[in-house]
């Protein structure tokens, strides 16, 4: 896909979006709820990728930016009796 392509696409998706936005308001009750319920689904899955990301880049990273020595992992033996 062209980049021109994807631009086109993305516009024809917000004109969509925002057609549904403004007929919303004379819209059933149970279309602005289901409208709502994807809205609010979008908007977790992207918080908790935002939640995710910035947990992975702190372990891996710390908070200087700067990459933690990997820590020597240490052999659990069963101990003697």
């Amino acid at each position: 896909m062209s980049p021109e392509d994807f631009l086109k696409e993305i516009q024809a998706i917000g004109e969509k979006f925002l057609l549904k936005l403004q007929k919303l308001p004379k819209a059933d009750p149970v279309e602005i709820v289901s409208f709502s319920v994807v809205l609010l689904f979008i908007a977790t899955v992207l918080v908790l990728t935002i939640i995710a990301c910035s947990c992975c880049c702190y372990s891996c990273c710390g908070c200087d930016g700067r990459p933690e020595p990997r820590h020597k992992k240490s052999q659990v033996r069963p101990a003697a009796r």
